[in-house]
């Protein structure tokens, strides 16, 4: 299966989306074992692009009819509208031995057979599924998901926890580079008193923000908050409460942000909350310094978190704010769970 030693053939479908163009990039930054990155389209009208050889080896371009699921060791699903070319479409058949990594609206558990959703930092490992020869399927956790399992986890890990809530900011790059587009025209539209466009997001975003999108939109609020809410309850397992759960799409362009309120079963100081809530990808401010935004989780994997705050009126009640990067979050999660599926799929990989 594998084209050279030590090197993997992989395809990203949705490679022209914002989240594809970023798994991209990570791959090739962490330095990947890649012979081929495969890059196709995965909506009508989406250009196509050819194949880009990471390694410089002088390998000419296949087309699709060429390329087919049996010559591919991992497939990165980054587009949300997949339309798979006819030689993928069988992708997910037994027989098939890549590695399908889903980034976007994961496939449901149809017939028993959900994916198995990982968020390789805090898994450990990851599991796989099948025997051998079978294909396996991955969800990449919503970077929404990670967030917030990543908090109500280390949380719990030191303190009961009675109940949470949280709300999730999304920015428009949720959406795509059609939302990414609309939102630049409203902001100019408005300012130089000319109708806004609202195919994507039904009502005026520019300047305001919307509980849920208006009639016609491109997309819904609560299929994504339907989304974040089922990965929670998988990834969490009763090992701390799924949070009440509530999207807002804000007039931002990338990296979203989650405000959490936790109600422990005893009183913690914010000191100890913060302290438990250090380790690997969080970074955690002090109440002296700016808090974190948007502006500046751009560019990285980490999430920003600001110093904890208590609740006056709840003495067992902390506030969280955190903010991240969804496209760089989300890409870096889908590679690592490539990166440490082991020996059998990636060999020294990772």
């Amino acid at each position: 299966m594998k084209s050279g030693k030590g090197s993997y053939r992989i395809a990203i479908v949705g490679a022209s989306s914002l989240l594809g163009k970023e798994v991209a990039a990570v791959l090739e930054e962490r330095r990947f074992p890649v012979s081929r990155l495969i890059r196709l389209a995965a909506d009508e009208g989406e250009p196509e692009l050819p194949i880009l050889d990471l390694q410089g080896a002088a390998e000419s371009a296949l087309a699709d009819e060429d390329v087919s699921a049996g010559d591919l060791d991992f497939v990165f699903l980054a587009a949300r509208r997949r339309k798979l070319p006819p030689s993928l479409r069988g992708l997910t058949a037994d027989g098939n031995r890549c590695v399908i990594i889903h980034l976007a609206e994961g496939p449901g558990a149809a017939k028993g057979k959900a994916p198995a959703l990982s968020i390789p930092f805090l898994d450990g490992k990851t599991a796989r599924g099948g025997g051998a020869g079978a294909a396996t399927e991955i969800v990449s956790a919503h970077p929404a998901t990670i967030v917030l399992s990543t908090l109500l986890l280390r949380l719990s890990a030191r303190f009961p926890i009675r109940s949470a809530v949280a709300q999730v900011l999304s920015p428009a790059s949720e959406m795509g580079s059609r939302a990414i587009d609309e939102l630049q025209k409203q902001i100019v539209n408005l300012l130089s008193f000319q109708k806004i466009p609202r195919a994507v997001f039904g009502s005026q975003l520019a300047f305001n923000v919307l509980p849920r999108l208006g009639r016609g939109a491109h997309g819904s609020l609560a299929d994504l908050e339907a989304q974040v809410r089922g990965q929670l309850t998988e990834y969490l397992k009763k090992r701390a409460p799924v949070p009440a759960l509530r999207v807002i799409q804000t007039p931002v362009f990338y990296a979203l942000a989650c405000s959490l309120y936790v109600e422990f079963a005893q009183t913690v100081t914010p000191a100890d909350a913060a302290a438990a809530l250090k380790g690997a990808r969080v970074r955690v401010s002090r109440l002296t310094e700016d808090a974190p935004t948007q502006v500046d989780a751009a560019g990285s994997s980490d999430i920003l978190v600001d110093g904890v705050s208590p609740d006056p009126a709840h003495p067992k009640g902390i506030w969280i704010w955190a903010a991240v990067d969804n496209m760089r979050l989300a890409a870096v999660n889908a590679v690592e769970i490539a990166e440490r599926l082991g020996p059998g799929a990636v060999g020294s990989a990772g």
